[in-house]
């Protein structure tokens, strides 16, 4: 039994990474043009991937994007500031899931989501739009970086757009389904 937990939750962690990058891949094919800066997009479609798969298999979904925002960032991001690639990652993974840990507590999610009704979707939503760029501000500004509302409104935008696509992108998709599969 402990056996098959542990590879669900592995799967969970790949599905998470698999899926991140999926989102990168198709974020970058279309909204390339509406780059704000490096790692900061106007529309931002693995933002909704982040709070998809932490809410759906919580600290493995954390884990998996963990590791797949370390891979993103040391790869494609930031290759040459390593320091930056790994707080990143760090930061990426850490808001969502502080977000998810605020619901559970707040909401009282119990091992399934059903009491998640679209309002609170919505405002879990807002939250982690919010909560990711406060924390990657609050490092850059740690750095000594500058121009940090331009920085903050801009990756607010593009990850509450880039959820909002994924979550309703999802829920079109299930009713696409067919009831029992649903």
């Amino acid at each position: 039994m402990a056996s098959l937990n542990l590879r669900a939750r592995f799967l969970q962690v790949l599905a998470t990474m698999a899926l991140f990058l999926a989102m990168l891949w198709i974020n970058e094919w279309l909204f390339r043009w509406l780059e704000f800066a490096p790692g900061i997009n106007w529309v931002y479609l693995p933002a909704g991937v982040r709070l998809l798969c932490t809410l759906l298999f919580a600290e493995a979904g954390a884990i998996g994007l963990l590791l797949v925002s370390w891979y993103a960032s040391f790869a494609y991001f930031f290759p040459d500031d390593p320091e930056r690639a790994f707080m990143g990652g760090i930061l990426a993974a850490v808001a969502p899931y502080a977000v998810y840990r605020g619901a559970h507590r707040f909401y009282g999610f119990e091992g399934s989501l059903r009491n998640l009704t679209p309002r609170r979707l919505l405002v879990l939503a807002v939250a982690c739009s919010i909560a990711s760029p406060l924390l990657h501000h609050v490092w850059f500004a740690w750095r000594g970086q500058t121009d940090l509302v331009r920085g903050f409104v801009a990756m607010f935008i593009g990850d509450l757009a880039g959820t909002l696509i994924v979550l309703y992108g999802v829920k079109g998709l299930l009713a696409l389904a067919p009831r029992s599969a649903r």
